[in-house]
């Protein structure tokens, strides 16, 4: 097992520990934790605490994270926003809050689970437990993301990912006031080197560029389109919050004082590839959730 520490500061002070533990940790749920704490996986200075103990700053919070379980993929009936579907490719619209493949802290509920029901073809490409996965979002980001039902399609689509060609746009909400039109973040990203649970800029990262575009400003906020260049882990949130500008309601990047709506203002709205089978150009357009939407609509009237 390997064993991690995080010592609450004052902003954490008063939270739940479970809900401050998803917070912390991508990919984390609070039921996860909670059978942490009760298997005595994780405890607080030392000693055993409930599910609700609420934080103080100070305390000394200690996890064990459990050898991986072997996971069982099962078919499960899901709802799915099916954008586009044929024998090769299906392009979904994921909702916010849901985990793209199964992992031991989420080992159902996942799209895969979701897909699994829903056709019985997908790629094998990826392994077992991510059939058809050629690309990830986070959980708490919503949009399109393409899924190869069969081995020469999920090669055609990851050659394009590698190749650069596909186009991927979001849609971010991010905090401070961008005054100029367009800009590029050209900067490495590789595991955080204070803490090892975030990505952040490093000089040793892998190479990341992101490209936006100032849609609309609002007092004290910005919408940006974000335009993904290369594909690493929590790239914009990354790279936002490295040029002070972090995502509205980002857990793990953001600002303590934020607007809560349920994860990152982050929404994955346009993907364009070329089709595996046909060559022919797709392209694909999703609006961004209710509460995302109803944010825009507030700061706009606040302005």
């Amino acid at each position: 097992m390997n064993e991690n520490q995080h010592q609450v500061i004052n902003e954490e002070a008063g939270s739940r520990i479970d809900k401050l533990m998803a917070d912390l940790q991508e990919n984390l749920s609070r039921s996860q934790v909670q059978a942490w704490i009760k298997d005595g996986h994780l405890t607080v200075n030392g000693k055993g605490i409930k599910s609700n103990y609420k934080v103080q700053e100070g305390d000394y919070i200690a996890w064990e994270v459990p050898e991986p379980e072997e996971i069982e993929l099962v078919a499960e009936d899901i709802p799915l926003e099916i954008v586009y579907e044929d024998e090769d490719v299906v392009v979904v619209n994921k909702p916010k809050g849901m985990v793209v493949h199964p992992s031991p802290g989420h080992p159902s509920g996942t799209l895969v689970n979701a897909l699994l029901h829903h056709c019985t073809d997908l790629s094998g490409i990826n392994g077992e437990v991510r059939p058809g996965i050629v690309h990830r979002i986070d959980k708490d980001t919503s949009g399109l993301l393409m899924v190869a039902k069969n081995d020469m399609a999920h090669q055609s689509l990851a050659e394009q990912l590698q190749a650069k060609s596909i186009d991927r746009k979001y849609l971010a909400l991010v905090h401070g006031e961008i005054h100029h039109e367009v800009g590029t973040i050209e900067a490495p990203i590789g595991r955080d080197l204070k803490d090892r649970q975030k990505m952040g800029v490093v000089d040793n990262g892998r190479d990341a560029v992101t490209h936006f575009r100032v849609l609309e400003l609002f007092d004290g906020f910005t919408l940006v389109e974000c335009q993904l260049e290369t594909g690493r882990t929590h790239q914009i949130r990354v790279h936002m919050h490295y040029i002070k500008h972090p995502i509205v309601g980002d857990p793990k990047y953001g600002q303590r004082k934020t607007y809560d709506i349920e994860g990152q203002a982050l929404h994955a709205r346009t993907l364009g590839f070329l089709h595996p089978r046909t060559g022919e150009w797709l392209e694909f357009v999703a609006e961004p959730p209710k509460v995302f939407e109803d944010t825009l609509t507030y700061l706009r009237q606040r302005s």
